[in-house]
């Protein structure tokens, strides 16, 4: 047994006072920038999630490191923003003051507790000037490019953090921060033109090395739809409402329009008698959220306006309504209602007594009938299929076009709070809307003790005169400060851009270090960030892009979304009292049991279960490995070395593929072996240390300075070489079958898994193709020995 207090100690006083992992960006040979999502200081320390999240990242980037590469692995604080204010007003605490003392708490006793092979030479402090004056910069360069304009909109507003919301940060109609009910509200607000990139957003997935699951949340976010846009003129008015739908071949189904509530030309369209129902019906739908307007199975809710529509094919009048489940800021507010052929129309034209009008062959009984198909009562199109309608659909006429639609909106990026970078704009009676001059940056968040939201839809900055009061940089005269601050996501849009080279006073980012080291190598973090950090991050970088301010579009080349933990079978809560304190375990059991464990107990892309006596078994684990590096030293057997070289493979194979989990256990396989020997030779014993390095750091680093290592740290001295030998011995020819004819043979090592086995046969181009199209019913595995896939 080893005193894990006394090695963990010793390398973590060694790693604070030589800085072995530091990088000099300028002269490294070999770059792999190895990032993972920085922390909020916004709670009385890191969780083990967090733990979970960074030690994941640095495992790959430890065993990078071996591999022989400079590997830059920096570390900062996501410092400003709702989540640390929210915290900060908990406990009674200016912002101002209890950050600060929450990231030093967080640095000092955590994360230089943990192992990481962090380069604090380039921390990054969201919250700090230095940093948020490049975050203005980068607004401004925005607002120069068209890319930042304030405009009127209907937006999200938390009643309980007092503040505006982006669309990206409200999950099923309620703030993603503290899960309150979201308004609608009327404001004037700062929004990021990110619409402008939605296509590209989109088609650059398709070459990103990104996790599946991330790519299909920013899909589905991005949501394009492929349609047409019809115009129908209103009856009376020179005015036309203009409706995008994924069916105009069902254009002559159409019975009716509706409109979202708050659609703009609502006031127009209301007749004075229907005035005072249509004010009720506004209040009724604003105590609703987004989730339940747009509920398929809930009772839709409506008023007719008084006001008709001309149908752009046949000239006939169709009552316009007014819809609960219709909204403003999907599409374009309207929809042209085909009741026989959309579920939501199908139940407001029942409830309402609405013709229904099938114009899809299908058996009345069917209806709604949601499927393409053959046109029926549609004029001369009628026995047209639908697909050839929809190809043909610019030539039927001027009111209709082809046109694509997205369901990703603009970012709105103001906030009504105090503590965030002051949007650098100034608003002047003369000159009207202009930016502070770059400078005169940063624009200084003022120190103040009035900085609680008090839910008026303006900022506490707007209370503060001698903030707001300024002069126009244009003409001189009285002006006014913005008072909303922006988004923290902006923040931490551009943070690994800063890392390169933190302390520049003359620009944000070092163009020949970024043009050195990025795009990002390798990100990992979780996939909760899929449609806010990672689709922000992606936009900014293409819009600096195209300001030739960044040689690339793209900001990180692989990402990896990794699985959440849960704690003995169920969700980590507060309520229940489960929540993990990673410090508890660092005096327990061990920092290197801790991250051994995390890395262990699940697949690290789906998450795990954190137990108690997985920690226990994963501390007598590395006791083991203690004792095979205190045997004798003395010539070992043919096998083991046979097992040392089963083991380089699989771990190098399992990292390099996110499979930490599979990694350990090949190790402790060869722990098992080793433990059956009499004596063990030296380079063994250092071989395994190196394998198991970046899992538990200090006994490695401990195990390799007692068999004298000679580099500064074992990562420095190469991965594990020289078993081909060994390793030819260790592979076996395995006999395929498909549904019990001999189809093939593929190469493994010896006593490889099922899942091993499929891995190679998949990845052979003669199976996979046997194997394309057809459903496995069965897998018989004899291991070593045969395999065969019933299919």
């Amino acid at each position: 047994m080893y005193d894990f207090r006394v090695i963990e100690k010793k390398w973590q006083d060694y790693d604070a006072r030589e800085k072995p992992f530091n990088i000099d960006l300028e002269k490294a040979e070999k770059p792999f920038y190895n990032l993972m999502m920085f922390p909020y200081p916004s709670a009385a320390g890191l969780h083990i999630g967090n733990m979970f999240s960074f030690i994941g990242s640095d495992v790959y980037g430890r065993f990078m490191k071996l591999k022989g590469y400079d590997v830059f692995e920096p570390i900062g604080f996501d410092a400003f923003g709702i989540h640390s204010e929210n915290y900060a007003l908990k406990v009674g605490r200016h912002p101002a003051e209890l950050t600060p003392k929450s990231i030093e708490y967080f640095r000092e006793e955590q994360l230089k507790m943990i192992g990481n092979i962090f380069d604090w030479n380039s921390e990054a402090i969201t919250s700090s000037p230095e940093y948020y004056k490049w975050t203005q910069w980068i607004f401004i360069q925005l607002f120069k490019n068209g890319l930042a304009e304030k405009r009127s909109s209907n937006v999200n507003w938390c009643p309980s953090c007092k503040t505006v919301l982006a669309d990206e940060q409200v999950i099923d109609g309620r703030c993603e921060r503290c899960s309150n009910e979201v308004e609608k509200r009327e404001m004037s607000q700062w929004f990021f033109k990110i619409t402008e990139y939605a296509e590209r957003l989109l088609s650059n997935l398709e070459k990103l090395d990104w996790t599946d699951t991330t790519k299909n949340l920013q899909r589905a976010w991005i949501g394009k739809s492929s349609g047409a846009t019809i115009s129908f003129e209103v009856s009376g008015m020179n005015e036309q409402i203009d409706v995008f739908t994924t069916r105009p071949d069902t254009i002559f189904g159409v019975t009716y329009i509706v409109v979202a509530p708050e659609y703009g030309l609502v006031n127009k369209l209301i007749t004075p008698s229907t005035l005072e129902t249509f004010e009720n019906f506004k209040e009724e739908v604003k105590n609703m959220d987004l989730a339940t307007r747009t509920s398929i199975s809930r009772p839709k809710n409506g008023i007719f306006t008084g006001s008709y529509a001309v149908h752009p094919l046949t000239g006939e009048e169709l009552p316009i309504w007014i819809g609960d489940y219709v909204l403003a800021e999907y599409g374009t507010g309207a929809v042209m209602a085909v009741p026989a052929h959309d579920e939501r129309d199908y139940v407001f034209a029942k409830k309402y007594g609405l013709e229904i009008r099938q114009v899809i062959d299908c058996d009345p009984s069917q209806l709604p009938y949601t499927e393409k198909g053959k046109m029926i009562n549609s004029g001369k199109y009628s026995n047209m299929l639908s697909v050839d309608f929809i190809e043909r659909i610019d030539e039927v006429s001027d009111s209709i076009k082809g046109s694509v639609n997205y369901h990703l909106h603009d970012w709105c990026i103001s906030r009504q709070r105090y503590w965030g970078p002051p949007i650098p704009i100034v608003y002047c009676e003369k000159c009207g809307t202009v930016h502070v001059p770059e400078d005169e940056l940063p624009v200084m968040l003022p120190n103040t003790d009035d900085y609680i939201p008090d839910g008026s839809g303006k900022s506490p900055l707007a209370k503060n005169l001698e903030f707001v009061n300024t002069t126009c940089p244009v003409c001189g005269g009285p002006a006014r400060r913005e008072t909303d601050v922006s988004d923290n996501f902006l923040d931490s849009a551009w943070y690994y851009l800063r890392y390169l080279s933190p302390n520049n006073e003359s620009a944000p980012f070092d163009d020949e270090l970024v043009d050195k080291w990025c795009p990002v190598d390798m990100y990992i973090g979780g996939n909760e960030h899929a449609t806010l950090h990672l689709m922000y991050s992606r936009f900014l970088a293409m819009a600096l892009h195209d300001m030739d301010l960044l040689p690339f579009e793209e900001p990180f080349a692989s990402f990896r979304g990794h699985g959440l933990i849960i704690k003995d079978g169920e969700k980590m809560s507060k309520s229940k009292g489960n929540i993990v304190n990673p410090n508890e375990y660092f005096e327990s059991h061990g920092v290197d049991s801790l991250r051994t464990y995390l890395m262990f107990m699940g697949t690290f892309l789906e998450g795990g279960d954190f137990r108690d006596s997985g920690m226990d078994a994963m501390r007598r684990f590395l006791n083991r490995v203690w004792d095979i590096a205190t045997m004798p030293e003395g010539k070992s057997s043919t096998d083991l070395k046979i097992k040392m070289a089963e083991t380089v493979e699989k771990v190098e194979y399992s990292i390099k593929n996110i499979k930490p989990n599979t990694a350990i256990a090949s190790i402790m396989e060869f722990v098992n072996e080793a433990s059956k020997e009499t004596c063990i030779e030296r380079q063994l014993v250092v071989d395994m240390a190196k394998l198991l390095s970046p899992f538990a750091p200090f006994i490695c680093e401990e195990i390799y300075s007692m068999k004298g290592g000679k580099k500064r740290t074992i990562l420095e001295d190469g991965f594990p070489s020289g078993y081909e030998k060994y390793a030819s011995l260790a592979k076996t020819e395995l006999p395929v079958q498909i549904t019990g004819k001999m189809r093939g043979k593929v190469v493994l090592p010896q006593n490889a898994s099922q899942e091993e086995a499929m891995e190679a046969i998949l990845a052979d181009e003669k199976l996979s193709k046997m194997l394309e199209g057809r459903t496995i019913r069965k897998i018989i595995y004899v291991q070593d020995k045969i395999i065969n896939i019933i299919v």
